[in-house]
């Protein structure tokens, strides 16, 4: 498998957590490519990472669907769970932690534009639904495993996006059970093993 990457993509580090936790990272080709790059454009017309070719040929796109492909791969037991109330938690756990990247990825390009006020309202509104997502997953914090589902990595690798990205903006206050969960998972493997290098 060949995996269109960016080592600082939040997105493409949810996708080699799961490979991590399922034990077949070693199958994974790493192509680090620009977005800009007509050879990725081929392949996803959204020219976007991550981008996964499979062994056999078939071309993948978006991480929850790369994510749940690596999920067939391999022995390990899986991150999404089967049918009923525990697939359809591990699945919004994923839109949350998915969330939080969604609010605040993009308004890493508006810090570099002038800072008007229709600019200052977007950023405070995708400042709220981060804050709420937050306050969502405080509340269920004490239910989280050891990255055992799609849900609790796609968390991790948000709040650890937060902590990359937004260190001036700290999550952690306001949600112990939340910073006491990530403290034991930021250690484990998947997440241990795909810090992003910055800048």
């Amino acid at each position: 498998m060949r995996l269109a990457y960016s080592p600082n993509s939040p997105y493409v580090r949810k996708v080699m957590a799961c490979a991590i936790r399922r034990g077949i990272e070693e199958r994974i080709a790493l192509w680090t490519v620009p977005t800009t790059d007509p050879a990725l454009a081929a392949l996803n017309p959204l020219s976007k990472v991550p981008t996964l070719v499979t062994e056999d040929g078939l071309v993948l796109y978006d991480s929850p669907v790369i994510c749940e492909y690596l999920d067939s791969i391999g022995e390990a037991p899986p991150l999404f769970p089967a049918a009923g109330r525990a697939r359809w938690i591990a699945l919004r756990q994923e839109a949350l932690g998915d969330g939080i990247l969604d609010a605040t990825q993009p308004r890493r390009r508006e810090v570099a534009l002038p800072q008007d006020e229709g600019r200052r309202a977007y950023i405070a509104l995708q400042q709220g639904k981060v804050r709420s997502a937050l306050d969502a997953l405080e509340a269920e914090a004490e239910g989280l495993g050891a990255l055992d589902t799609i849900g609790e990595i796609a968390i991790a690798c948000a709040l650890g996006y937060l902590d990359f990205r937004y260190p001036h903006e700290p999550w952690r206050p306001g949600h112990p059970r939340l910073e006491a969960w990530y403290a034991r998972v930021a250690a484990l493997p998947p997440l241990a093993r795909t810090v992003p290098p910055g800048p």
